[in-house]
């Protein structure tokens, strides 16, 4: 019994190592028959590996003794295959004329044993079986099988997309099994059928597409046999950049820019040059600007030096792009502050500053601010309702200053704030009449003004008074008093004398 076991023994080691050296290639070459998919358009790669476990020679002698001979069998593996490249022991290539310039292999990738046959680009006609040959010494060494399939993604109609142009995308693949449904995802999110978007037979509709829309559109196809097809399409919409119908806030007498620019270079379409017309109706007057640029450009903005509330509306730009032509609406609001009293204010003076937009959206909100070029005096921020004393005011953009003072002498700025934050201002000059600027502010009240002005009246009076008597006493209305006292000037003389000789007589 021994020499018997001896033998399974032998006849076993033996398959193991037929198992080990021979059909390990059977094995592979039963392990690369694979499918690869690719979107048209796009480049695909056949894989096909040489194993070194197969080979006893060096890999430098493999690059110079091994031939790939690559073919197709068309739509099945049991069609009649023909040639699709060749490369021979001398690095002779060939290759069939329908893909010549589509296919090749890489001469570095053959030392390495990679033998993979590269298409690009991929075409829907490519769909079906390759085989690869590999020989070795005229001894064929590899064989292997890939299947190709093709994901078709088209858009209609064909070339450069503009927006709210409508557009078809389409999707389906080569796979013979029937379609059971098809998603479409935008940005990695699910793409639910709405009133802008329709879905049918693999189709996506997108009636009114916006710049938004660009970016990869990813269609998804579930088959019968449960086979899951997917391709990504990355869409380029020509728009406008910013918001759909822009407003810009300027200020009467400042300059305004008008903004029109396209959300992609033109020459990222191959267009070589675009023009732009601006256009604006007003009192039935249609008013237009143009420019001409080359592909190197994409903003067209209309400039206006000084702006008024008769240059406020909405003013149109449109971009012609080779056939089609796109255009967008842009509204010019021009904010305003009209003053209840023109011109210089007198001190005391109720004044009323008006802050208003044209072409208001409804949820505007102003605020007023006390300008002062001192850098450490924080002035007055007035709300929209409230005047700076805090008492109420009309509804909208009102400042009340009940007394004008002094210290009201200065720039007053109304800023327009909008849900996205502050979006213009406009600033009023306040002069007081008579005021000087660099003069410092009066301490006297109205009331110690009056006192001072009714004493001022009263000395006047005296003073003229006084004059008056003055002038009188020295007119000739007094010559009867001069006489009078020349007549008394002898009997007083009399009087003393007499009395001196009565003093005289009572001595003796």
């Amino acid at each position: 019994m021994r020499p018997v076991s001896v033998l399974l023994f032998l006849a076993f080691t033996l398959l193991v190592f037929s198992a080990g050296n021979i059909l390990p290639g059977e094995a592979e070459e039963e392990k690369r028959e694979q499918k690869v998919w690719a979107r048209e358009g796009s480049s695909a790669v056949l894989p096909c590996y040489l194993s070194p476990k197969k080979l006893k020679n060096s890999w430098k002698q493999l690059s110079d003794k091994t031939s790939v001979l690559w073919k197709r069998h068309g739509g099945s593996a049991h069609q009649e295959p023909y040639m699709v490249l060749e490369v021979e022991y001398t690095g002779l290539r060939k290759m069939a004329l329908p893909m010549r310039p589509r296919v090749s292999v890489q001469d570095p990738a053959l030392r390495n044993g990679n033998f993979s046959l590269r298409i690009d680009p991929v075409r829907s006609e490519d769909a079906g079986w390759y085989e690869a040959q590999v020989a070795y010494n005229n001894k064929e060494v590899q064989n292997c099988h890939v299947e190709l399939g093709v994901v078709t993604v088209t858009l209609s109609p064909p070339g450069f997309v503009v927006e709210n142009e409508p557009l078809l995308l389409s999707c389906n693949s080569s796979h013979r099994a029937s379609l059971v449904e098809t998603c479409w995802f935008h940005n990695g999110q699910l793409v639910p059928t709405s009133g802008t978007l329709c879905s049918f037979h693999g189709a996506l509709s997108i009636l009114r597409p916006a710049v938004s829309d660009s970016g990869p559109w990813h269609c998804q196809l579930r088959y019968s046999d449960n086979e899951i097809i997917s391709a990504t399409h990355n869409l380029q919409i020509l728009g406008f950049d910013g918001p759909i119908n822009p407003i810009v806030y300027a200020a009467a007498g400042s300059a305004a820019d008008l903004p029109c620019t396209l959300s992609y270079l033109p020459s990222a379409f191959g267009i070589n040059g675009v023009k732009a017309h601006w256009s604006r109706l007003a009192g039935g007057h249609l008013e237009a600007w143009s420019f001409s640029k080359n592909q190197s450009s994409r903003s067209f903005p209309l400039h206006l030096p000084v702006v008024g509330s008769g240059d406020a509306g909405q003013y149109r730009c449109a971009v012609s792009v080779d056939s089609k032509t796109i255009s967008r609406d842009v509204t010019l609001a021009v904010v305003t502050v009209t003053p209840s009293i023109q011109g210089a204010v007198s001190e005391g003076s109720r004044l009323l500053l008006i802050c208003s937009v044209t072409h208001p959206r409804g949820h505007e909100r102003f605020q007023w601010k006390h300008l002062n070029s001192s850098p450490t005096s924080n002035n007055l921020a007035v709300a929209t309702s409230h005047n700076r004393e805090g008492h109420r005011s009309p509804p909208g953009a009102t400042l009340e200053i009940p007394r004008v003072s002094q210290k009201d002498m200065g720039t007053w700025e109304c800023s327009v704030h909008g849900p996205e934050g502050r979006l213009g201002a406009v600033e009023y000059e306040l002069q007081i009449m008579g005021a000087q600027v660099s003069s410092p502010p009066t301490i006297f009240s109205g009331q110690v003004t009056f006192a001072l002005t009714l004493t001022l009246f009263l000395l006047l009076t005296v003073c003229i008074l006084a004059l008056a008597l003055q002038r009188r006493a020295q007119s000739p209305a007094f010559p009867a008093l001069e006489g009078i006292v020349a007549v008394n000037m002898p009997r007083k003389k009399e009087m003393e004398e007499t009395q001196e000789e009565q003093i005289q007589q009572t001595e003796c």
